[in-house]
């Protein structure tokens, strides 16, 4: 239902290198970009994240509340994405790990990117609960 993610950025070419790195752990790249903005996808989703310069020319802000999440294919590359997050200068906001108890299956680790946007990378395995209907 979403048509894509974008996030605004004070530093167009900085946030470039920073996403860059970033999504090619989940298989992403470029695939779209002006003066203005860079959008990453995969084969799958080719317009799925992107950023941008604020178009009333004022400077962009985290949102208060706001979180954009990444799904990663297993819990070590949700480690692999936060790690590469903190090396390219990222802020911890949460070390990988269970989030709730772990037969509940979701596993994530948080972090804020150059513009300091809250992010996630997560795992989610669903529980398998005995005597539900299906």
């Amino acid at each position: 239902m979403l048509g894509h993610i974008m996030l605004g950025t004070n530093n167009l070419v900085k946030a470039g290198e920073f996403y860059d790195a970033l999504l090619a752990e989940l298989g992403a790249a470029r695939n779209w970009e002006d003066s203005t903005f860079i959008v990453w996808g995969t084969e799958e989703d080719p317009l799925c994240f992107s950023i941008t310069k604020p178009y009333d020319g004022r400077r962009a802000t985290p949102g208060n509340g706001t979180m954009i999440t990444f799904r990663a294919q297993s819990q070590e590359q949700v480690g692999r994405v936060h790690a590469k997050a903190l090396l390219l200068g990222a802020l911890n906001e949460g070390a990988p790990g269970y989030r709730g108890p772990e037969e509940d299956g979701f596993y994530a680790g948080y972090f804020r990117d150059l513009d300091g946007n809250k992010l996630n990378v997560f795992h989610f395995t669903p529980p398998t609960r005995l005597g539900t209907a299906n």
